[in-house]
């Protein structure tokens, strides 16, 4: 009998171990992972500086932010941007900003993509009702590039409805 107990123990021991070392997994995964900051948007009320201040305000230097620009606050990405705007996108942008605008902007011609600075990101909206356009269970268009949009559900979201 004291066998047995000292079998059942060396058993729930290493059970209890192996459930303590895989719980522990995922967080040092998660800690390792780059945080990433929240989408901020320049139109609704919001001038171009006051979205990248806010970006700025709430996210620590090298985290990931996301920076929307509407029009006509999209000229603050262009080549013919006021030197102020051009100050302000060089500071957030060296801070880990994403710079976006939406592509219905570019496909309805409010704003021409070829005077876009590099690295500017379009982002599609939501694609109509009853749509394949993001196949189902996806988050993304199959041509999108992940890398350049939120791994966050809601950000993506919120992206995505501002663009719709």
């Amino acid at each position: 009998m004291n066998r047995l107990f000292t079998a059942k123990t060396a058993s729930l021991l290493a059970l209890g171990a192996a459930a303590l070392i895989g719980s522990a997994l995922p967080s040092a995964a998660l800690a390792r992972a780059p945080a990433e900051g929240g989408v901020y948007i320049a139109g609704y009320g919001f001038t171009f500086a006051r979205a990248a201040e806010q970006g700025i305000a709430r996210n620590p230097p090298g985290q990931r932010f996301f920076v929307l620009a509407l029009p006509p606050n999209t000229v603050a990405l262009t080549k013919a941007a006021a030197s102020s705007d051009v100050a302000v996108r060089d500071r957030i942008a060296a801070r880990g900003a994403v710079l976006m605008v939406c592509q219905r902007d570019i496909d309805n011609g409010s704003i021409d993509a070829a005077t876009l600075v590099p690295g500017v990101v379009p982002v599609r909206g939501f694609p109509p009702r009853g749509s394949n356009a993001i196949p189902r269970g996806e988050r993304y268009y199959p041509d999108e590039d992940r890398a350049t949009l939120p791994r966050n559900n809601n950000s993506l979201k919120r992206l995505r409805k501002a663009c719709t």
